[in-house]
């Protein structure tokens, strides 16, 4: 699974008992910008901005390729 872009990567932060939880960091400046873990009202991941940021097309296109694999890789506890 891709975890690193061209301008955010994403890293491993908690093991939940059936889903995981990453942050999505800036890889020039490493401040954390959000996050992205299990929302279980909509069964599925979604990406929480911990910051106020504004996101190119490119970045946001990361975030959901990121989000997508995520929710395809077969090593995640169900």
């Amino acid at each position: 699974m891709k975890t690193k872009y061209k301008f955010i990567s994403f890293i491993f932060i908690e093991q939940k008992p059936k889903t995981q939880v990453y942050k999505c960091i800036n890889n020039s400046s490493q401040n954390e910008l959000g996050i992205i873990k299990y929302y279980p009202a909509w069964r599925q991941y979604c990406y929480f901005p911990t910051i106020q940021a504004v996101y190119s097309k490119g970045c946001l296109e990361d975030i959901n390729n990121f989000i997508e694999s995520l929710s395809n890789y077969k090593e995640v506890i169900c």
